[in-house]
């Protein structure tokens, strides 16, 4: 594949926060950006040349982003495939649909991980409640959770059973003809590392996150993960095959459990920029961003070593109680701590608005346990009536 050189386009499918950090830091490469999403004024339209609107399957919207941009990139996976496909035999699209295909739909992703001898929780694919029924019983988990295999992010799509008869009652609440019912795992921490590959195959896995989800959303991300040292160096193993065997070009987010028997086991993959890679904007010499530009136009990828420890918090919609903007300069007055605000209009419950991180200087497991406290302790401090993560917890 030809190297995209600055001064070209690149197109984004979605113009969610993720996009406009990529835009962000694509611009200071010299890249002009076209954004295909929903909403014209979608957090990326600011930082875009131009946003185009209209349905991801609407075939005439397709073939007009596809005139206007040089190559086509991800920001989120919810794309449909006949879309994905006609993009990637015209401009080019990275990574590609059978990426998309793979990522975007659990059941195909267990198989994907299952087929390439990579460990994750017990499954099975059930199409009725019989299936269900069954399938608790066959995977011998005492708890298990039930997946759609498709439109399922932050939580959503997804139920906790503790026996097969809730498991049944689940499938019926989620109305769908086909979903995935998973042991549950009892893990220690949940942890994820972010890979880059380029068009010549080659790799740089981010330093592992660890990371805490409140009501299935992610909340707080800390870097480096308070894991042992080998386990940090078997996940980035992980992260690369799985990269390497999908021929991704451009990233691969893979979240893991870190189970409490010692283990890693992979749960989902991503085929973009990861909320729990915030931290690299900021505290690695190339972030997740810029890392995506020069995987999809070829550049050579960047060095991704870790400058400093760092805690990631995310702002959620809940922090503006009865809809007032928090009080900033809490953390803008901190000298270790770095605020990105998405530029969204409303703040609703879960929705996320922005984050903050905060750097320290300690990388030992007390010195991030410090840190963790430290970053819970100020985001406490913008919105006290605001409800947060369990300190406990982290």
């Amino acid at each position: 594949m030809k190297t995209l050189p600055p001064g070209a386009t690149i197109g984004l499918l979605g113009g969610g926060q993720l996009a406009r950090m990529v835009a962000l830091a694509g611009r200071r490469l010299g890249y002009h950006f076209v954004v295909w999403d929903l909403d014209a004024a979608c957090p990326a339209a600011p930082v875009a040349d131009e946003v185009v609107m209209g349905d991801f399957h609407d075939e005439t919207t397709a073939a007009d982003f596809g005139s206007r941009v040089d190559r086509v990139t991800l920001e989120f996976e919810n794309i449909p495939l006949a879309t994905a496909e006609r993009l990637e035999r015209g401009p080019g699209l990275f990574p590609g649909s059978r990426v998309l295909a793979t990522c975007q739909h659990r059941a195909r992703e267990k198989q994907f991980l299952r087929a390439e001898g990579v460990p994750c929780a017990p499954f099975e694919l059930v199409r009725s409640a019989a299936d269900v029924a069954a399938g608790f019983h066959s995977i011998r988990s005492g708890r298990a959770v039930l997946k759609t295999t498709s439109l399922g992010y932050d939580g959503r799509g997804q139920v906790k059973v503790g026996s097969a008869a809730e498991a049944v009652e689940a499938w019926h609440s989620l109305e769908t003809d086909e979903a995935v019912l998973e042991a549950w795992v009892d893990y220690r921490c949940e942890c994820s590392v972010i890979v880059a590959r380029g068009h010549d195959g080659r790799m740089e896995a981010f330093p592992m996150a660890e990371n805490l989800h409140e009501d299935h959303i992610l909340s707080v991300s800390g870097c480096p993960a308070r894991v042992p040292e080998d386990i940090r160096r078997q996940g980035e193993e992980i992260a690369c095959h799985l990269a390497d065997a999908l021929g991704v070009v451009g990233l691969l987010a893979v979240e893991m459990f870190f189970t409490s028997d010692g283990r890693l086991w992979v749960n989902e993959m991503a085929p973009r920029t990861h909320n729990s890679g915030h931290y690299t904007f900021d505290a690695t010499h190339v972030s997740q961003f810029e890392q995506q530009v020069r995987a999809v136009t070829g550049m050579p990828l960047g060095d991704v070593t870790l400058r400093q420890p760092v805690v990631m918090v995310n702002l959620l919609g809940q922090l503006w109680v009865d809809q007032i903007e928090p009080d900033w300069t809490v953390v803008l007055e901190h000298p270790r701590a770095r605020l990105d605000l998405y530029g969204k209009a409303e703040a609703r419950p879960g929705r996320k608005m922005g984050h903050f991180c905060l750097f320290g200087h300690d990388d030992s497991e007390a010195g991030m346990a410090r840190l963790w406290a430290e970053a819970l302790e100020l985001r406490q401090r913008l919105q006290p009536d605001a409800p947060g993560p369990d300190p406990s917890r982290a």
